[in-house]
């Protein structure tokens, strides 16, 4: 196929872009030109966020294109519009945060679940009316609602974090219970898996996101402890003692929540459809391997969004409650 990416550089852009031409597709990636792009890959450039910016896509023709912009709605539906007509697949990557959550109704959440309001003014609503933006494509849509996303090229800083405190060593806390399950997806998984679906026509939307249960805390950080060198003491804390003392989950300490109905929300999700149409997730080994042999080839830290909070916990708070 011959595959448009618009962005590419960054985290699920790039996994796209490797896949593709991995797999001996034809792409081209569309963004500002700030980072090298994947070898191999045409580079268009241009800010799509300027009345003119994408001005480099007109005249192309695409078998498929793929979009990851997570903010401002009507930056999807310029591009949208543009390709409208030269693509015959349009992918827009979502998110599960597009689902209402209800604090009295845990139950495992499917594509046919309600969602949040589209006057939402944080990311989820950024993702919904994304969704609703890319329907001006006027044909094939898919709409790939991933869960948390981890892997090589991470620009969040969840993996990454941990990877970095357990090199460093010493008593560790360990958000518990170790048993915890935890529902993700491997970016490469997710770029496979929305390249076949293109290949294959399929459209609406899809719960890109291991079964609940692929792994869980205590298996994500053992296996993290153990790749980094086995520096870390883990310490597994309860979690009421870790929010007792005001420790904020999921920031302060990424990918965990405490059981309850947003952990259900998040890592309970019923992925069958896209198990059916070939979604398929390497081991937790695999994911941590490789994204601590892409961060120890960096000369410098883990890449950041500017548009994401930092995360992590101060190292003082972690001993004062340790």
């Amino acid at each position: 196929m011959r595959i448009l990416i618009l962005g590419g550089s960054g985290f699920v852009g790039r996994a796209v872009a490797t896949e593709a031409i991995a797999h001996g597709h034809d792409v081209t990636v569309f963004n500002r030109g700030l980072r090298d792009p994947v070898a191999g890959a045409h580079l268009l450039t241009g800010d799509r966020t300027t009345p003119e910016g994408l001005s480099a896509l007109t005249g192309g023709s695409w078998d498929a294109v793929v979009d990851t912009w997570s903010a401002d709605a009507e930056v999807v539906a310029a591009a949208a519009e543009v390709l409208a007509g030269h693509a015959a697949h349009y992918t827009y990557i979502s998110s599960r945060s597009v689902y209402h959550f209800d604090e009295t109704e845990p139950a495992p959440i499917a594509e046919d679940a309600p969602l949040c309001a589209l006057d939402d003014p944080g990311y989820a609503g950024d993702k919904l009316r994304g969704e609703i933006a890319a329907e001006r494509f006027g044909g094939p849509l898919l709409l790939a609602r991933a869960g948390l996303i981890l892997g090589p090229h991470e620009d969040i800083g969840r993996l990454p974090w941990w990877l970095r405190r357990l090199e460093r060593g010493g008593p560790t806390l360990a958000p518990g219970p170790r048993d915890l399950p935890l529902q993700y997806v491997d970016a490469r998984d997710l770029a496979i898996f929305v390249l076949g679906a293109a290949a294959a026509g399929l459209t609406g939307p899809y719960d890109v996101v291991s079964e609940p249960g692929h792994t869980t805390m205590g298996e994500l950080l053992d296996t993290a402890n153990a790749v980094t060198g086995g520096h870390a003491d883990l310490r597994w804390t309860d979690p009421q003692t870790i929010l007792d003392a005001g420790i904020a989950p999921w920031t302060q300490l990424p990918i965990w929540l405490p059981p309850g109905n947003l952990h259900a929300f998040l890592h309970q999700g019923d992925t069958s459809r896209a198990r059916a149409a070939g979604l398929r997730c390497r081991p937790i080994q695999d994911t941590v391997t490789d994204t601590w042999t892409w961060l120890s080839s960096l000369p410098g830290e883990a890449p950041q969004r500017a548009d994401r909070p930092v995360v992590g916990l101060d190292p003082a708070l972690e001993q004062k409650l340790l």
